[in-house]
């Protein structure tokens, strides 16, 4: 990261101040030197107000996109209004920071990027899952070389949420809308950063919750090069979930529960630039068991990385100060898109 002294400020305006504002956009933007909270857009409440005393209220998000002081948007409105919102913003000649899921298909985003692209304007996904304690750890056990040739790879993101929603956007059928869409984008996301296009994939989902009108259940199958297996699984209705990090290879098995402490600590007001934010809890570590060439095993516990949502943050100030490349790209968000919207096979 560039010295304090040297940061030219980006300005930026939130389009919502709901959980996802308040827990994973606002707190980042303060920790990171080089940002600026400006303005934020909340209909009918002033909490941002409470929280930031110094950014400007909009209650409607044009005249946020009209601020000319502003040179980021973080576009983090429900699903199905992410392309109307970010087409919105980079005709206004702003960059943009979208929630994923980016939009509800590949042609839209396809769209959106060329928009971008011709005007000179950074748009970027965000995936913030990438910097997840969990997922590091995965990445450093897979890069270690350890578990031998790789067979199969399990993640599971699992739930207990029988009742329907209050969110509309979420529980009917709206654009973008269903389990896939929204906790699948997570994992697929992390999954096609680690190894690309699939060779072939399967889908399947499901509706489970009564009165339920979205998939509430959803699994996909990702098959890759060198006999590589990859299983998405995604549920609302699993009352005791397993662990969500299963990987197999030639010489032995990781397994880890899929978590990640940056959400509850930021929801409990820990900075993320405290010492203690993204370190996770010894009881969340993996377990590596390896075979041995006498036919025993040893295990042992692998404490999870820390993880580190603000670097999603430093990766977006790097892009559009420096020009460096930003690590979510145009083309693995088209992969994750056209696998999501494809019908069940």
């Amino acid at each position: 990261m560039e010295s304090v002294s040297n940061l030219k400020k980006i300005k930026v305006g939130l389009m919502a101040y709901g959980m996802s504002g308040k827990v994973f956009h606002a707190p980042f933007i303060e920790a990171h030197p080089g940002f600026q909270l400006c303005a934020v857009v909340e209909r009918t409440k002033n909490e941002s107000l409470n929280d930031y005393p110094n950014i400007k209220l909009y209650t409607s998000i044009d005249d946020l996109i009209n601020d000319t002081e502003l040179e980021l948007i973080i576009v983090n409105t429900p699903n199905y209004l992410h392309y109307e919102h970010t087409l919105a913003a980079l005709k206004a000649k702003k960059h943009v920071l979208v929630e994923k899921p980016f939009t509800a298909t590949h042609q839209q985003a396809k769209e959106l990027f060329e928009i971008a692209e011709k005007n000179d304007l950074k748009l970027m996904v965000y995936q913030n899952r990438r910097y997840s304690s969990d997922f590091l750890s995965v990445k450093e056990i897979l890069n270690s070389g350890v578990l031998g040739n790789l067979i199969e790879l399990n993640f599971r993101f699992d739930r207990y949420k029988a009742q329907i929603g209050p969110k509309k956007f979420k529980e009917e059928k709206y654009p973008a809308s269903g389990i896939l869409y929204d906790l699948g984008a997570h994992i697929l996301d992390q999954v096609i950063s680690l190894f690309g296009k699939p060779l072939k994939y399967f889908k399947s989902s499901g509706v489970y919750r009564e009165n339920g009108q979205v998939p509430d259940f959803g699994h996909l199958h990702l098959v890759y090069p060198n006999q590589i297996h990859v299983f998405i699984t995604v549920s609302m209705l699993t009352a005791n979930p397993i662990p969500g990090i299963v990987i197999n290879g030639t010489k032995g098995t990781f397994i880890k529960p899929f978590s990640d402490t940056q959400e509850i600590q930021s929801i409990n007001q820990i900075k993320p630039n405290q010492p203690e934010f993204g370190i996770e809890k010894p009881k969340h570590c993996g377990k590596l068991t390896l075979a041995m060439e006498d036919g025993s095993f040893i295990s042992k516990d692998i404490p999870g990385k820390k993880g580190n949502m603000l670097g999603l943050f430093e990766d977006v100030y790097q892009h559009i100060r420096n020009n460096v490349s930003f690590p979510i790209t145009k083309e693995e968000i088209l992969i994750q898109l056209e696998i999501l919207e494809s019908d069940d096979n």
